[in-house]
């Protein structure tokens, strides 16, 4: 995945981003790359991200790693049980995930976290392989509509589902899904979202809870 070249766009907008870097992190080497999924690969949650943070995950080179976004989730996660520490701030800093994996709808930061419909095309291969190779998979969480409308198309592509219809994106839906699993919505932890109050930590850590509860139903 860290090789991948699908998307001309995105890389050169990777490249430079980390190369240009941004003041506060002037003297950090920047990842640059396609950031590879992060967790348990036995794990029964997945947590599915739009895409990396020019300046957080696309320079830690780990999912939610080193920037506002991952300050907000990984509290949480570690509160409902599924993270080892708090406090996110390298690869190397200690973090394990228990029964949880997480992964992005796009590998590579975007410009104005915006993948195009051709971009996210390119990298849906990767999903599908990713959760083919998931086979304890009981609960999807969607952190975001774009999540959320790649996981379902995920379905649509892989002949599980017709199509999506019913298939609504708001805070809390929940929608069983074939293989026995279910799929919860909410938003994403972006600092758009969760600086305005639109997305609390009440809110994500009562999806967690609902994920931990299904994911020990379908033991």
């Amino acid at each position: 995945m860290i090789a991948c070249a699908r998307c001309p766009r995105l890389r050169a907008y990777c490249e430079a981003v980390a190369l240009e870097k941004r003041r506060a992190y002037r003297d950090h080497e920047y990842w640059g790359r396609p950031v590879p999924s992060f967790g348990d690969p036995k794990a029964r949650v997945l947590l599915l991200g739009l895409a990396p943070g020019a300046h957080g995950s696309n320079r830690t080179g780990r999912p939610f790693t080193g920037d506002g976004s991952g300050a907000f989730l990984y509290p949480l996660l570690y509160e409902a049980g599924f993270a080892s520490q708090p406090e996110a701030i390298s690869r190397e800093d200690g973090m394990q995930l228990y029964d949880a994996w997480i992964a992005a709808a796009v590998r590579c930061a975007p410009p104005g976290n915006r993948p195009s419909t051709g971009e996210l095309a390119a990298c849906a291969p990767w999903l599908d392989e990713e959760l083919r190779l998931l086979p304890r998979l009981r609960v999807v969480v969607a952190l975001g509509k774009i999540a959320f409308d790649a996981f379902t198309a995920h379905l649509v592509r892989t002949g599980q589902i017709e199509r999506r219809t019913g298939m609504v994106f708001s805070h809390g839906a929940e929608y069983s899904v074939p293989g026995n699993r279910t799929l919860l919505a909410t938003y994403h932890p972006s600092l758009q979202n969760t600086n305005t109050g639109r997305l609390t930590a009440p809110m994500m850590l009562a999806i967690f809870q609902r994920a931990r509860a299904l994911a020990e139903a379908g033991r």
